[in-house]
């Protein structure tokens, strides 16, 4: 029913993704599908265009219903409608949230390797950052209870992320439970960036770590957004479930001029996602976990060799790890110049990472397959 192996040119189309580089490299990089959006999607927007006036935008009260219908249909998550904030994304919303329930000389708690904005946020308001670094091993990333514990208790929060960036990790019941145990036990607030939820494999399902008990729900915030699974960030829409009235007028209070209001098409956007996507979600799901089991298959079959992949169980970003390859320096800075092909620097995660490359696999099967191609042919020249 949809085409996902079709190839889209999206030079000149003002993608941050394919402007980066030169026409020659093959970006696969920033978290950005290259597949055309849901026909709904489509047709919502082009239907709202027809109405020639677009100023500014709130959510109407069908969006949120929306919201509170696909939440309990795909999570069992039972949320008020009142509940929700609506974002132009959540990495303003995990700076609100550190800027609001956070007081300067307290610390942020964070997994690493992490996204670089959660990297960065703790810094833009002055609070210093505790990392705690998951371990990477064959079996996926693991979480150490016990380090957890000790960081958290000289934080003040937990700058969370499930499914895990870089490493696609999805974190399961126990887990969570261990994980919301520490942070209730040290005081600490939980702010989850969930942003990839909606993208999991082998028949894994999310569950968010504010949906453990109302203990939990009282200490989280949880930020989510159409933007990943539906491939719409440019859009710039996201929205925050805060269930706690206290912590959500004190989120709400920390826009101070600088976060402002939703854009109207990324409105229009989330609430076709969310009320009729779900059939083109399942499809592209499908079609991400084929593209990962055949990245996981050439990686084992040493096509690259020296490369090391841990499994992704959630999003469509995969963690390579190049130690074994005998690069001298940065991996990222090597594959470009030598296979053109656009990455992003294990570095940026985080300074052990440097022998790290992230690749974005969110793309036609004969791209992937052309990105593989070109990595084999410059680690042949190793």
């Amino acid at each position: 029913m949809f085409d996902f192996d079709v190839i889209i040119e999206r030079g000149g189309t003002g993608s941050s993704k394919w402007s980066r580089y030169d026409p020659d490299v093959l970006p696969m990089w920033v978290a950005d599908m290259d597949f055309a959006v849901a026909p709904c999607i489509q047709e919502a927007l082009r239907a709202r265009i027809e109405h020639p006036v677009f100023g500014y935008a709130v959510a109407q009260d069908s969006l949120r219903e929306t919201l509170v219908a696909a939440l309990a249909r795909d999570y069992a998550w039972s949320v008020h409608p009142d509940e929700i904030v609506f974002l132009p994304g959540v990495e303003p919303g995990f700076n609100m949230a550190i800027k609001a329930l956070l007081q300067p000389g307290q610390a942020v708690a964070v997994q690493t390797p992490a996204y670089p904005p959660i990297l960065a946020a703790p810094g833009h308001w002055g609070l210093r950052r505790i990392d705690l670094p998951l371990a990477l091993g064959e079996a996926g990333a693991t979480v150490d209870v016990d380090a957890l514990r000790a960081g958290l208790a000289q934080a003040g929060a937990l700058l969370f992320c499930n499914p895990h960036n870089p490493s696609g990790k999805v974190f399961d019941r126990a887990e969570l439970e261990a994980i919301a145990e520490a942070c209730l036990g040290a005081g600490a607030l939980i702010i989850s960036d969930e942003i990839h939820a909606d993208i999991v494999y082998d028949g894994r399902r999310h569950l968010p770590i504010a949906s453990l008990s109302d203990a939990v729900a009282r200490r989280a915030i949880t930020l989510m957004a159409a933007s990943k699974a539906y491939n719409i960030a440019g859009l710039k829409t996201a929205f925050a479930v805060i269930k706690d009235r206290d912590l959500r007028r004190a989120f709400q209070a920390a826009r101070l001029g600088m976060v402002d209001s939703v854009n109207l098409f990324g409105l229009i956007a989330t609430q076709a996602a969310y009320g009729e996507g779900a059939p083109w979600r399942r499809a592209v799901v499908r079609y991400l976990e084929d593209n990962r089991d055949y990245l996981v298959e050439q990686v084992a079959a040493r096509r690259l060799p020296g490369v090391r992949l841990i499994r992704p169980q959630g999003g469509f970003l995969a963690w390579l790890d190049c130690s074994g390859t005998g690069l001298d320096g940065d991996p990222q800075a090597y594959f470009l110049q030598t296979a053109k092909v656009g990455l992003n620097p294990g570095r940026d995660f985080g300074e052990a990472y440097r022998a790290f490359v992230r690749l974005n696999f969110g793309c036609p099967r004969r791209r992937l397959e052309e990105g593989i191609a070109r990595l084999q042919a410059s680690l042949e020249r190793v």
